[in-house]
């Protein structure tokens, strides 16, 4: 008997998990289940696939193989499901994963330009972590990726390109005692204060991620909504925050204060300011939609850049449930 989506569903599930009640709980289903579509694969393939450990299961050399490519196979045969029914309605999608920096700084600048820039189409955009990127990709579950890049080790078959470079500064109230500081801030004087962030902190694929990771102790970090309310926190006295530079205004100087960011002042600390690049990523070897090839193409040119540093227009996108929507309309 030829092996079954349905199957290669279930298989991608229980090695993403790394058990067969994990795997039974997503898909909704008894976990003999979830065994009874292992046990069909197994004898397809000829291949025992995992053994079970005290800790959950740990995959054979053949299992691994069949992992990395079940979640592909499943997600090629979604959007292919999902290619043919848009074809039939003339309604193109874009499936966007957005990390939480680009998606609140940038992502309404950028589409509503690109929807100048293209036919009309309806563009998701759903904020998820980069270290979610690859396998997603994989699984077709979005078209391409922007924001921050995935860690280089897992990064094998997508196509990375850079398309804006930004820094991250220190920034504190002018009221808070740092700012009187003179000279650079020491490290152990920032360790003793919260530092405010948006949700997810700092991703650690990011040059601000690795910055972070190398510090001799961790900070209390406190995450809210969104980098903004952070921003806003830090601005009304509490603690600081590593902020966009482009989004504070132009503190070109420690210790000077922004006409348009007046509460804030930016802290002279060794190691900054800290120099990073947003990417957009999709699948290579001519893998990615045309849709996901045309956004990556134009992320890149002087106009997107120019959009998502301008201080007017709506930076972030309405949300929707858990989902950034955006309608795109020439």
């Amino acid at each position: 008997m030829a092996m079954t989506l349905g199957q290669l569903r279930t298989f991608a599930l229980v090695a993403r998990h790394g058990s067969l009640r994990g795997a039974a709980a997503v898909l909704g289903v008894s976990e003999p289940a979830v065994s009874a579509a292992v046990a069909a694969l197994r004898v397809e393939l000829g291949d025992q696939l995992f053994t079970r450990t005290s800790s959950g299961i740990t995959l054979t050399p053949g299992g691994r193989a069949l992992a990395e490519r079940a979640g592909e196979m499943v997600g090629l045969a979604e959007a292919t499901r999902r290619d043919v029914a848009h074809a039939a309605a003339s309604d193109l999608e874009l499936r966007v994963l957005a990390t939480a920096a680009f998606a609140e700084h940038a992502a309404g600048r950028v589409f509503d330009l690109f929807g100048k820039w293209v036919p009309p189409d309806t563009v998701d955009v759903i904020v998820e972590g980069a270290e979610d990127i690859p396998t997603l990709l994989r699984e077709r579950a979005y078209d391409i990726a922007l924001g921050a890049r995935p860690a280089r080790a897992v990064s094998a078959g997508l196509e990375l390109v850079p398309f804006f470079k930004y820094q991250r500064v220190m920034v504190a109230s002018r009221r808070h005692p740092f700012a009187a500081q003179p000279g650079p801030v020491p490290l152990r004087r920032l360790l003793s204060v919260p530092w405010f962030a948006g949700p997810g902190s700092f991703e650690p694929s990011t040059e601000e991620g690795r910055w972070f990771g190398q510090l001799p102790a961790l900070p209390e970090i406190v995450e809210l909504t969104s980098e903004t309310d952070a921003l806003a926190t830090v601005a009304g006295g509490e603690g600081v925050m590593l902020a966009l530079r482009h989004t504070v205004g132009r503190l070109a100087e420690p210790g000077a204060v922004d006409g348009a960011a007046s509460e804030l002042v930016r802290l002279p600390v060794a190691g900054t300011p800290i120099a990073g690049l947003w990417w957009a990523t999709t699948l290579d070897g001519g893998r990615a939609s045309t849709e996901a090839r045309m956004l990556q193409r134009f992320v890149t040119n002087a106009e997107a850049t120019t959009a998502m540093v301008s201080p007017t227009g709506s930076r972030g996108l309405s949300r929707r449930g858990n989902k950034f929507h955006v309608a795109l309309w020439s």
